[in-house]
């Protein structure tokens, strides 16, 4: 596996910020540590805000790393979202001249349930109910279960992946005028794509307990382009049974809302804890850890160039001492973070975080393979 990469957040938002603390001392020390100590060769950066993005990306390259810069751009329209991303395309273009090979452009990802216009609804929740019930229905149609395979098939049949390759197309070409290195996008394993168009095939994929068993058939169809395939997103969150419904295919047990209000709304959402959804979770460190390394591991089997663990640190999810306060159980980050920059951790005095069993896992997976 050529890339040893972890994901790296300067600060997206969708409906707030999710790095409210922006401190440029402390992003080059992460990614100090993202090389030195978490020994990746190579770091996904994404951002809604171009400057902290291109900020950290150079912080990035300083430090040695491969830089996937990437910029978030959320429930824009396609017009709008365009010109976001050419406007990035410029300024990774100067770091690309500045370090040459070095930084690989991400024209976006995941933009069926992230942009407006390739499939109804007006945010990721309603687009996603609007495709299952899409899909729901053509299921009864048929008249019985499909499995992951065939369902990606129909998905990628599906009318609003025309749209989708068209806007690609147009993204493409955009971005090739304005910036010189090479460019990719990170997919969904069930969206059509034209991987002639990019350099690099890129496959967001997460694990579940009900796909496991198919996980690497699923991804088998992105080598069909020739083209180098690079996981560019995959994780587990920190409770105990994280890995039955993937992190990124549900089990979310943060409650959204406490935690939207507290960061959303400036004067009143200092009086809003956030915390977790009812029921009994149980903190689980040796769990996300096992299976990092479990999927990095079947990963670099089936061949892949590249993998991105998700995610290095994340600061709307801190970690409390209670349990019903301790969003990092909701979280897949490698490190646990103090919120406010309350608490400094041991490992690293200078950082408000500490690393948990599943930084040191990745850590040593990555220097002994």
């Amino acid at each position: 596996m050529r890339l040893k990469g972890v994901c790296y957040d300067s600060g997206s938002y969708m409906l707030f910020n999710w790095r409210p603390d922006f401190a440029v001392a402390t992003v080059r020390r992460e990614l100090e540590i993202i090389k030195k100590d978490l020994h990746c060769n190579a770091v996904k950066i994404t951002g809604s805000d171009i400057s902290r993005l291109t900020t950290s990306a150079r912080a990035a390259l300083e430090q040695g790393l491969e830089v996937w810069f990437y910029p978030t751009m959320w429930d824009k329209g396609q017009a709008a979202t365009l010109g976001c991303i050419v406007k990035a395309a410029k300024e990774a273009e100067e770091l690309n001249q500045e370090y040459p090979d070095k930084v690989v452009f991400v024209v976006g990802g995941e933009f069926t349930l992230f942009i407006d216009g390739i499939v109804k609804g007006r945010n990721v929740t309603e687009r996603m109910a609007n495709l299952m019930k899409s899909f729901g229905q053509q299921r009864q149609l048929g008249q019985q279960a499909v499995n992951p395979t065939e369902a990606i098939a129909r998905l990628k049949a599906a009318e609003h992946n025309r749209s989708l390759e068209r806007f690609l197309q147009n993204v493409a070409d955009s971005v090739r005028g304005v910036f010189h290195g090479k460019i990719t996008y990170a997919s969904l394993v069930w969206e059509s794509v034209d991987w002639s168009l990019f350099d690099f095939v890129g496959v967001d994929h997460y694990r579940a307990e009900r796909i496991k068993d198919r996980y690497v058939d699923m991804l088998r169809p992105a080598f069909e382009s020739g083209k180098p395939v690079v996981n560019t997103e995959f994780g587990v969150q920190t409770y105990e049974g994280a890995e039955v419904n993937g992190a990124g295919l549900g089990g979310n047990i943060i409650d959204r809302k406490s935690q939207a209000f507290h960061y959303k709304l400036p004067l009143l959402g200092r009086f809003i804890r956030p915390k977790l959804m009812s029921g009994k979770h149980v903190r689980d460190e040796g769990l996300q850890a096992r299976e990092l390394v479990d999927q990095l591991t079947v990963l670099e089997s089936a061949g892949v160039y590249g993998a991105f663990v998700s995610l290095f640190v994340s600061q709307i999810t801190p970690y409390d001492d209670d349990p019903r306060y301790d969003l990092d159980m909701g979280s897949m980050s490698l490190v646990k973070y103090y919120e406010g920059g309350k608490r400094h951790g041991t490992t690293y005095p200078d950082m408000p975080w500490e690393p948990k069993e599943s930084f040191r896992a990745v850590a040593d997976y990555y220097a002994n393979h």
